[in-house]
């Protein structure tokens, strides 16, 4: 009620105030506004004759208006995780989370493994493959295509587990890197006829 008879009140007293020295009116919505804007703002009219020599301070001295007590900030939600489909279509589609991550994965057991097995006897990748490697290659790639997916048919999905160094990205693409180094080790040893190291 008292903040109604004081927007009245200054409403009626800029009004008065504008229309004799400017000869036209204030409009509602030209003040609402300011007040809430700055509510510690005070606004004086004064007739022409009335002017003092010094300008009025506009703003309230702390002391006579209590300070709006701050609005609570409102605790942004929690992410949501995105529903993870646990169709056989989904997981092995082209765009899927198995497909990249199984190849991925086998790469890199076939890169490191290649490379200490050349270490160790001397092989190149062919010799490798020729001397029992489908076997190892085969076991190795059905051990892993399941361990790779059982989770994701549980519905847990790469990112959920990904913190720190060790993050679902980083896994693409040291999986991407070590494709790429089979495919060229296997070409460079072809074009060498040896072995690489």
């Amino acid at each position: 009620m008292a903040a109604s008879a004081s927007m009245q009140s200054l409403f009626l007293a800029n009004s008065v105030a504008y229309g004799s020295a400017k000869r036209s009116s204030v409009r509602v919505n030209q003040l609402v506004p300011t007040l809430h804007r700055y509510p510690n703002m005070r606004v004086r009219s004064m007739a022409e004759g009335d002017l003092p020599e010094e300008k009025p301070s506009t703003i309230s001295e702390p002391s006579k208006i209590p300070p709006a007590a701050p609005s609570p900030t409102p605790f942004p939600p929690p992410p949501r995780t995105p529903k993870v489909s646990t169709k056989f279509g989904d997981v092995f589609a082209f765009s899927g989370p198995a497909p990249e991550r199984i190849n991925g994965r086998l790469a890199m057991v076939g890169f490191v493994s290649t490379l200490a097995v050349e270490l160790l006897k001397g092989q190149d990748v062919f010799s490798q493959i020729s001397d029992g490697g489908v076997s190892v290659f085969l076991g190795t790639s059905i051990l892993l295509s399941v361990a790779s997916v059982i989770p994701l048919f549980q519905g847990v999905s790469v990112e959920s587990k990904s913190k720190g160094l060790m993050t679902s990205d980083a896994e693409l693409w040291n999986g991407r890197l070590a494709m790429l180094g089979l495919v060229a080790l296997a070409v460079t040893e072809y074009v060498k006829g040896g072995t690489l190291i």
